[in-house]
């Protein structure tokens, strides 16, 4: 591909800001709307913040860390941007898309490109049954919580959760429980991508939980609907000699 008018966004802390300052500086300002990239300075969670606002518009993206983690973006340097945007690797993904129905009755419905994920809100632990397909898979799970992780969200809360770390490009999800307590042995389980999952809140009222689209927070929820949405992509760039999938191989590799 070829790139011209490059956009840059930065978040809201003094390093990004500067590099932000310097580059444009360097490169020259093009409105977002008149970009053919855009280029994100920050973490990994601003990064999450810039895919979400411009998903619809299916503008590639690509990262320079100036965040902690940076494991969706790429190493920052100033030098030859144009050079590495065209040589860099496009990466297309799908998020998830979660529909939850609350207590009293209303639906929320949001975008997940790393995770949707379960968690008790109060002293007690949620008991959630989990329907695969529209079969019962698991009748009751008491837990602290429980997830639904996208291979590029595999590496965050999911392996935080002792969930599997997915290679890109297996079409495959992570359901991992976080802190069961019965089944105690259960861990969770991979499904294809293609799979729909439905997680009921049991004695929702006594023990309240609240389910989170990557931010997105909807709290008292009683069923919640989740399954990859097709429809709707986004694409990362990334440079060759450090893509997404080599990244996520190294880190099964970390002693």
């Amino acid at each position: 591909m070829r790139f011209t008018r490059v956009s840059f966004v930065a978040a809201d802390n003094d390093v990004s800001q500067q590099a932000l300052k310097r580059l444009r500086q360097r490169y020259g300002v093009v409105n977002q709307e008149d970009a053919d990239s855009i280029i994100v300075l920050g973490g990994d969670g601003f990064m999450l913040e810039t895919l979400h606002d411009h998903i619809y518009n299916h503008i590639p993206v690509y990262g320079m860390n100036r965040g902690t983690i940076g494991f969706l973006l790429n190493v920052y340097t100033e030098d030859n941007l144009m050079e590495r945007l065209e040589r860099a690797e496009i990466v297309r993904l799908h998020p998830l898309i979660m529909n939850a129905i609350t207590v009293d009755g209303q639906s929320h419905e949001a975008l997940a490109i790393n995770e949707v994920s379960l968690l008790r809100e109060t002293r007690q632990a949620a008991k959630i049954r989990i329907h695969v397909n529209d079969k019962v898979r698991l009748e009751k799970l008491i837990c602290d919580g429980v997830l639904l992780s996208t291979p590029v969200g595999s590496t965050a809360y999911n392996l935080s959760a002792h969930g599997p770390i997915i290679p890109m490009g297996a079409k495959i999800l992570a359901l991992t429980s976080i802190s069961a307590f019965r089944p105690r042995r259960w861990r969770g389980a991979l499904l294809s991508h293609k799979a729909k999952v439905l997680f009921e809140i049991l004695e929702s009222e006594k023990r309240c939980v609240k389910a989170i689209a990557d931010y997105m927070e909807v709290r008292n929820v009683v069923k919640v609907k989740v399954y990859e949405d097709c429809s709707t992509y986004f694409d990362l760039l990334f440079d060759p000699e450090r893509n997404l999938e080599e990244r996520i191989l190294t880190e099964q590799f970390i002693q």
